[in-house]
């Protein structure tokens, strides 16, 4: 019979390498520092309001039990290196944390087009679509070999305890003084619609502490129009 013998710290060394990788997504966490990192120190910086890019692999980590195509929640992961990215790369978050503030996300949805299969090689792009006061719109591009978009996502970034808005300009006046195109002055009406539809399913919720008169609204909200005991949330 075979038997393997270690040395004390050599078995405490693989007891610890087990314990680490069964409590922690070591990969994750190396994989953000290095995005951070190399956009940090060695990419150009970027506009906020121009488009970012990010490359990957879909890998054999990354598909589902029918092995033939990326999982659908490992497109939303993706998407965690694309916004550090883009972040690091516009000043967003330094200058957020700068002010005092904060920012977590608040509401994504995303669009599968096309599936991913193993070994394939694809970008993710990343642009701010609007914002506001509070929020930050994100939209990111699955675009795979050929330049084929297989998912779209948008993500709604919540910025606390600083303006949102106030944060973009100057961002802008910092990089380009908004030479590089002009900000958004108005939400895409699928955005309108994207958020009206967050603001229903968040009234909905909430219905025990809502009055039926305004959860049976007497006509169709408009496009851009909010349920009116959220307006000012």
């Amino acid at each position: 019979m075979w038997s393997v013998c270690l040395p004390g710290w050599g078995a405490a060394m693989v007891a610890g390498t087990l314990l680490l990788y069964g409590t922690l997504d070591v990969a994750y966490f190396a994989r953000m520092m290095f995005t951070v990192a190399r956009a940090r120190y060695f990419r150009k910086k970027a506009c906020i309001l121009e488009t970012t890019e990010v490359h990957s692999w879909c890998l054999l980590t990354d598909i589902d039990t029918l092995l033939y195509h990326m999982n659908n929640a490992r497109y939303l992961r993706e998407l965690d290196f694309a916004r550090a990215d883009f972040y690091e790369r516009t000043g967003l978050y330094a200058n957020i944390r700068a002010a005092g503030g904060a920012v977590v996300q608040a509401a994504a949805t995303i669009r599968y087009r096309r599936y991913l299969k193993p070994f394939t090689r694809f970008k993710i792009t990343s642009k701010a679509v609007y914002w506001d006061e509070r929020t930050l719109f994100m939209e990111h591009e699955f675009v795979g070999p050929g330049g084929f978009v297989h998912a779209v996502a948008v993500c709604r970034q919540r910025v606390i305890d600083t303006s949102a808005a106030a944060i973009a300009e100057l961002l802008l006046q910092l990089h380009c003084a908004g030479a590089c195109r002009s900000p958004p002055d108005k939400m895409p009406p699928e955005l309108e619609l994207w958020v009206q539809s967050n603001e229903l399913s968040s009234a909905k919720l909430r219905a025990p502490l809502i009055p039926k008169s305004i959860l049976h609204t007497a006509h169709p909200l408009s496009c851009g129009e909010m349920v009116p005991s959220l307006a000012n949330e």
